[in-house]
This record gives structure tokens, C-alpha cells and sequence, in this order.
């Protein structure tokens, strides 16, 4: 078998066999192809795109590059969520230990984040002496015994999809339907899933700005984990202005408290609802849709999604107390509200800037070896379609230091004031093939 021919194949339109597809990705990987052969088979792929078969066997071409993590240990149905990204998104942080508290088990693998705020990981360790460095054994035996547990990413996880990706993030060759949607299930399948639920953003915040691009992806990893085995379904959820009203790891952490003790704000509860019904019900602990809301419901109400947090936290040697003493969180030296310039409808809030102007701050990495101030960052107080009068605050800054003027900066040019305005629509649509 020769690479150049099966460029020529893709190039022309044709369709690659499953062992075509499995031998390019082995010897990819071991380093038997190089670079600018596999650049030229991305843009074939890029603008010949691919079928729903060949979506999938590429998938499980790069599960099978490295390690796959086994999960059969566990009891029950294991159910993963994936979110694309957006701004203030923080629906790990409120699902696993809600989902959790209603017995469907969690067992996540979580890194850590590039860009505008830190990952779930990041996150989660701005609580002091909270540590995701676990056995596997410890993992498997906390999920079977509390339902929920977090580890770093396994370092051998998916090499042909790191590899891969880094290849097109020079080669104009990311914005693909059938690479973003293997290279995305690649990682949830050979982390052990049985279950997969998918958050596909879509706005000025998020991968795909567009809802038609949205559900297009959307399609093609609800069918490609179907096609596999795994049950999967998709929502596609509005990130065109942040989630909820804090961007910022400590901050995000103390909203996510709130929103587990049924305090938090309604984007978020609403969006957190709605994923983690569809997560109990392919679980298996709901009949339909309004049992498993009804069960989160309740674990709310009763506390025992925030005792389910209390207890994950310790688990891990978090400081459990942080629950109800947020104040132990790490704490920004400086507190500054930002004034409206004028008085009516917020008509927008551009994401993306947000979480530029929380990054310039310190919340978020430029590079991997930076490092992050977990105390930083911004509380929004007005959101899309709210009022506000001239001189009321739009939000606060978290800072640890005093000249941020070009952070002020950064976010006036992306507020936007009008007469009138209207709330965004939420969650777009509900994907199950």
C-alpha cells in the first residue's frame, strides 16, 4: 500500500476502505508517512469531505493509536459529556456530581486548558489540595463507591489525533466536519465511555459560529458514535455570549456551588438540566426525559448533589469546607465595577473578547507552560436583552493588579447598548442520529 495513492483516491472523490483508512493512521503515527503526505490527505479530506463509514473507521483507527482506557470495572451504564468549548462554560464542574447524586456513575478524564481560562482540572484545583494524580485502581474503586471521580488525561491517549491535529493547525486544514468530529470522538471512545452526550456550541463564542455548521458537526459525531456503539446524542447550545455570569477558575468553581445549591444563574441551571436529563436517561436511571429531570430536581433541592460535591472534593484531598465558605477559594486583590456609558438594552456581549479580556488578566494559558492565576477574572452582572442604567455596573473585574485599563478597554468596545433588545435563544435543537 502506497500513501500517494490513496491521496490520489481521496483527491478524485472516492471513498477509502476501512483498511486503507487503518493502515494510513498506523503507520502515521509511527512516523512511517510523513508530514506533507498527510498534510495533502487532510486537504483531499477537506474538500472531498468523507462518508458516514469512513467517518467512522478513521475514529477508530486513532482509538486504537495508543491506549484505551477500560471502564468495565465500573458498575452501570458510564456516561460522558463533551462540551466544544465556549466562554464561562462550567457545566462539568455542576453535572458530574448532580448526575452523579441520582447513581448514574461519572468517571472522567480531564486536562487542562489552553486559552481564555484554565480546564475542568484548573478549575477544580483552586480548591487547596485537591489532586486528580490517582491510581487507576483508586479511580475505578471511587466511581463504584461514590459514583464520581476525575483523572488527568492519559498521556498516550489518542497519539494519531494529537499528531493529526497539530498538522492542521498549520495547514488550514481544522475547519473539517469529518476531522473535528473523529477527532473529538476518537478521545471520549478511548476514554471508556458507554454513553456519550455532546454540547455543540455555536455563536461568536464558540468553534462553529454558525448553527448550520453547529449541526452539521453535531450530525456527524452523533452518527459516528452510533455507528460504533456507543450511544450518543447531541444539543446545540447558544454561546454567543458567555455561560452564566462568571469567567475565571475560582470564580466559575463558586458558581458552580451555587448553581449545585440551586442559587446559580438561570443559562446555566437551564443548560445543566437539560444535559444532565438526556445523561440520566441514557444511564438508565429515567424512564424519559421528565423522570430524570425530576430526579435532579430533587437532588438539588434535598442537598444531595451539593454532598455528592463535598464528598468528590475529599475524595481527592480537597478541602471540603470550600462548600460553604467560598471565601477559601483563592481570592483577587482587587475588585473594580465596570460602569455602563449609557442607559438601555444590552444587545450583545461578544464571548470570545470576554474571555480574551479574563485571559489578559491572567485567567487563561497562552502557551502550555504558562501559568494561571486562579483568583482572576470577571462577574458579569448584565447579560444579552437585560437593562441598564447609565452608570450601573456591567460587571466586576477580579484583579491582582491595578493598571488594567486595557482590559476595561477590551470589553467596552464589545458591549454593546441599545434602545431595545432581545434574549438569546438557549438551547437550539436536540440531535439523536
Amino acid at each position: 500500500m502506497r500513501m500517494v495513492d490513496l491521496i490520489d483516491k481521496k483527491r478524485d472523490g472516492e471513498s477509502l476502505s476501512a483498511e486503507e483508512i487503518k493502515w494510513m493512521i498506523t503507520e502515521y503515527t509511527k512516523g512511517n508517512i510523513p508530514d506533507y503526505q498527510m498534510s495533502s490527505m487532510a486537504m483531499a479530506i477537506y474538500f472531498q469531505d468523507m462518508n458516514n463509514d469512513e467517518r467512522a473507521e478513521l475514529t477508530m483507527a486513532m482509538v486504537h493509536s495508543g491506549d484505551e482506557i477500560d471502564l468495565s470495572a465500573i458498575d452501570g451504564t458510564k456516561v460522558d459529556k463533551h462540551s466544544t468549548g465556549g466562554v464561562g462554560d462550567t457545566t462539568t464542574l455542576v453535572l458530574a456530581p448532580l448526575v452523579a447524586a441520582v447513581g448514574v456513575p461519572v468517571a472522567k478524564m480531564s486536562g487542562r486548558g489552553l486559552g481564555h481560562t484554565g480546564g475542568t482540572i484548573d478549575k477544580l484545583e483552586s480548591v487547596d489540595g485537591f489532586h486528580v494524580e490517582i491510581s487507576e485502581d483508586d479511580f475505578i474503586r471511587l466511581v463504584n463507591e461514590d459514583k464520581l471521580a476525575v483523572i488527568g488525561q492519559s498521556g498516550n491517549l489518542t497519539p494519531a489525533d494529537k499528531k493529526l491535529y497539530a498538522l492542521r493547525d498549520v495547514t488550514g486544514t481544522v475547519n473539517s466536519i469529518p476531522l473535528i468530529a473523529s477527532s473529538i470522538m476518537s478521545k471520549k471512545i478511548a476514554a471508556g465511555a458507554d454513553a456519550i452526550v455532546l454540547d455543540v456550541k455555536t455563536g461568536n463564542g464558540a468553534f462553529m459560529k454558525t448553527l448550520a455548521d453547529a449541526e452539521a458537526l453535531a450530525h456527524a459525531m452523533v452518527k459516528i458514535g452510533n455507528n460504533v456503539g456507543r450511544q450518543t446524542m447531541a444539543i446545540i447550545s447558544d454561546m454567543s455570549q458567555p455561560l452564566g455570569y462568571a469567567i475565571g477558575n475560582a470564580l466559575e468553581l463558586k458558581e458552580a456551588m451555587d448553581t449545585l445549591r440551586g442559587e446559580g444563574p438561570e443559562d446555566l441551571t437551564e443548560l445543566v438540566m437539560t444535559l444532565g436529563s438526556q445523561m440520566v436517561v441514557l444511564g438508565g436511571k429515567a424512564e424519559n426525559l421528565d423522570e430524570a429531570h425530576s430526579l435532579l430536581q430533587e437532588a438539588i433541592d434535598s442537598g444531595a448533589a451539593l454532598d455528592k460535591f463535598r464528598t468528590f472534593l475529599s475524595n481527592q484531598g480537597g478541602n471540603p469546607e470550600v462548600v460553604d465558605h467560598p471565601e477559601l477559594l483563592p481570592q483577587a486583590q482587587y475588585q473594580v465595577e465596570l460602569p455602563a456609558k449609557e442607559s438601555g438594552v444590552v444587545t450583545e456581549i461578544v464571548a470570545n473578547e470576554m474571555g480574551i479580556a479574563s485571559m489578559m488578566l491572567g485567567a487563561g494559558r497562552q502557551t502550555k507552560e504558562d501559568d494561571i492565576d486562579l483568583s482572576v477574572g470577571l462577574v458579569l452582572h448584565k447579560k444579552v436583552g437585560d437593562k441598564v442604567e447609565e452608570g450601573e455596573s456591567l460587571m466586576t473585574i477580579y484583579s491582582n493588579t491595578e493598571d488594567i485599563e486595557d482590559v476595561k478597554s477590551k470589553i467596552y468596545d464589545n458591549i454593546t447598548i441599545s434602545a431595545t433588545g432581545e434574549t438569546p435563544t438557549l438551547i437550539h435543537t436536540v440531535i439523536t442520529e
